[in-house]
Formats: structure tokens, C-alpha cells, sequence
């Protein structure tokens, strides 16, 4: 069954960044180059990227200018806009989203397929995080009920839901009741083997927002202690917190090119992962190019780093914890080929080939089964 055959189309939350979710909807770009992008704003000077795509089109949110970039001010909009969109004229839609593009409605003759990052982070599984300590917590209960509510009314629209990893499967069946299969995102490493230095590198490094879920503050305390040498790079809303907070030994570098990120990847001795992510694209970008990684043991990277091989984990979010791992890390050797051939897992090629057989596999079953029905 050839896919390029049937009417597509593409949904997703908001264009108006670049990072780890855009990087797979261009991937769905490259299989599906006539699908057109549905969205709820699109900002054209912050996600040019996007340009790639046949036809972007955006809801009544759009003609707010201030919600193109301000999205925690929409997201009680969020269900209505993306229930306005009308998918009749297609055969296939997929939506990729870790808030409220899965709630679209299609009609009987649609296959809705979701890629689903991670049911809505600060509805369910980072709630506390995104509201710890607001003044405001108590006037949006309303708002977060109802939108919970509308959360888990939205989740049973998909035909069928495929989770990022072993981390989101689990949440999707915590939160919404119901399975899924996993496929990983794409990661494409560039293959550079480390020479120069016994250990592959001078620094410890972070890669990654600078928002309070990632736990940076947790590594600026742990390093601040031990006086080694971290280099953090990332924008977020706690970056000048942080920067007032670090020593010396802490570097901070905010947005940096793909070609700068491979040489400061290069110069790495370990990738810190202090949080719970949902898969971590940044543990595969690191083992791609030689360097092992110091993760928190729960989370996606329980599927991107083999333990004593590619990596090794800390049992909790402390300093005393996060310390002893690094005292462990810096008495082991890594072998760059074991690094990258784990790398090679999560490539391009294998998502494409995955989410092939996936979607025809999909398609098929819910079209004969339709056909059955039909004719009764």
C-alpha cells in the first residue's frame, strides 16, 4: 500500500520555535511532502523552518498578535480553536502534539493517528512543577479542571496514539486509559570520534531549556560544590535565575548554531541529564558523537543509555546522589563505537521505516473494518 496515495495532512500544537518536536514534523515533512501543516499560530520569523511545507494554516488565535509567542496565555483557547478545523477532505491525519492538537474531530471516513510527545505536561505529569509556588494556583483551578477535563475527552479521538518512548507509553496509559505503541523520534548524529583526550573532554555539559522541570538548578548547586567545570547551553525563563546563582567553573552559552553544538558536544567529557524527559533527543545527539551520559534514572533515557556502557544513571534529584555518579563516572572509560552504534538506533531511516509499516498497518486495518461496516 502506497501512503503517498491517500489525502494527508499534518497537525500540530504551535510553529513558532525550533527543538526536538519540529524536528520530527519536518521528518513527516520528508515522507509526506504534500501534506499541509495545520496549527493553532504560526509565527513565520521564529519558525522559518516551517517555510518547507505546501500550506500552513492557522485558527482564529492567529489574528491575536500576542498569542504567537505567548502560548501560556492561550491554552483554555487552545480546545476550541483546533475543534474548529474540519478534516472531511482527507483520508489521513496525523497529529504530533503534547497538548490539544489531538483533540481535532474527524468524521468516519478519517484516520486520526496521534505521535504523541506527551499527554499535556502541565495538566498531568508536571503539574506541581508549573504551578509550584504561584499566587495564582487557586484562580486557575477552574481553568485546569476544565481543561483536564477536556484533556481526557480529547485523548479517546485518536484512531490510534503512538508514544515517543517507554516513559510517555506509560503516562498516555496513567492519564488517558489507553495503549499505545512506541516508535522513537528521529535523531540524526553526526559521527565525530573524539581524539586529544583520554576521556573525550574537559567539561561537564547540559543541553536543554531553562525552565524549572529540567532540574538545571540542581546541577548549578551540585557544581557550584565540587568547582569542576560545566558548560550549560540553553534559553528558558530561569537562565538569568541561574546565572546569578553559578560560580566561575559554570559557563553559559544560550543559543548556539547545529555546527556549534557538535564541537561543544566534542569537548565534552559527560551530557548531564538531571531531568525527567519525556525521550531526551540530546542523550542520543551526545552517544552520536562519542560522549557517554550522566542521566536521572527514570524517564526517556531508561531507552537511550545502556547502564556502565554508554552511560550510568543517579538514583535521585540530589546533590549527594548526582555527586556520587559523577565520582563513579570519572573512574570509567567508554568506548566510542558502543556510543555511536547506540546512537545509530534512534536514526532518521529506522523512524521512517517504523512509522511506515506503522501507519500501513493502520490504515489498512481501520479501512477494511470500516468497509465491513459499511456493508451491513
Amino acid at each position: 500500500m502506497d501512503l503517498n496515495n491517500l489525502k494527508i495532512a499534518i497537525v500540530y500544537d504551535r510553529v513558532n520555535k525550533f527543538g526536538g518536536a519540529e524536528r520530527v514534523l519536518l521528518s513527516f515533512h520528508e515522507m509526506f511532502p504534500k501534506a499541509p501543516l495545520y496549527t493553532s499560530v504560526y509565527d513565520p520569523k521564529k519558525a522559518s523552518w516551517a517555510s518547507v511545507f505546501s500550506k500552513i494554516y492557522t485558527t482564529f488565535l492567529q489574528k491575536i498578535p500576542i498569542l504567537r509567542n505567548y502560548h501560556e496565555l492561550m491554552g483554555w483557547l487552545m480546545p476550541i480553536a483546533f475543534e474548529t478545523y474540519n478534516f472531511d477532505n482527507y483520508d489521513l491525519v496525523i497529529s504530533v502534539t503534547s497538548e490539544a492538537a489531538k483533540g481535532i474531530i474527524t468524521g468516519t471516513k478519517t484516520l486520526h493517528v496521534c505521535y504523541m510527545l506527551t499527554p499535556t505536561r502541565y495538566l498531568w505529569s508536571h503539574y506541581e512543577s508549573y504551578f509550584k509556588g504561584s499566587t495564582f494556583k487557586g484562580l486557575t483551578k477552574p481553568i485546569v479542571n476544565y481543561l483536564r477535563w477536556w484533556d481526557e475527552v480529547a485523548s479517546k479521538r485518536p484512531d490510534k496514539i503512538i508514544a515517543i518512548s517507554t516513559e510517555v507509553k506509560r503516562r498516555i496509559k496513567k492519564y488517558y486509559d489507553r495503549d499505545s505503541e512506541i516508535i522513537f523520534p528521529p535523531v540524526n548524529s553526526p559521527e565525530v570520534a573524539l581524539v586529544n583526550h583520554p576521556r573525550g573532554g574537559i567539561y561537564y555539559l547540559y543541553v536543554g531549556r531553562l525552565v524549572g522541570y529540567k532540574k538545571v538548578d540542581l546541577l548549578i548547586e551540585t557544581f557550584n560544590d565540587l568547582g569542576l567545570p560545566l558548560v550549560v547551553v540553553g534559553i528558558g525563563a530561569e537562565l538569568s535565575k541561574l546565572k546569578r546563582k553559578a560560580h566561575n567553573n559554570i559557563k553559559f552559552l544560550c543559543q548556539v548554531t547545529d555546527k556549534e553544538l557538535v564541537k561543544i558536544y566534542q569537548g565534552a567529557k559527560a551530557l548531564i541529564m538531571p531531568q525527567i524527559e519525556d525521550f531526551g533527543i540530546t542523550s542520543v545527539e551526545a552517544q552520536g558523537i562519542g560522549v557517554p551520559v550522566i542521566a536521572y534514572n527514570k524517564g526517556g533515557a531508561m531507552d537511550t543509555v545502556i547502564p556502565n556502557k554508554t552511560g550510568i544513571f543517579f538514583n535521585n534529584q540530589t546533590k549527594e546522589s548526582l555527586k556520587q555518579a559523577i565520582a563513579k563516572f570519572d573512574t570509567m572509560r567508554f568506548n566510542n563505537i558502543d556510543l555511536i552504534n547506540n546512537a545509530k538506533n534512534f536514526s532518521k531511516e529506522k523512524f521512517k521505516r517504523k512509522l511506515q509499516r506503522s501507519l500501513v498497518r493502520s490504515y489498512s486495518s481501520w479501512w477494511r473494518r470500516n468497509t465491513s461496516l459499511a456493508s451491513i
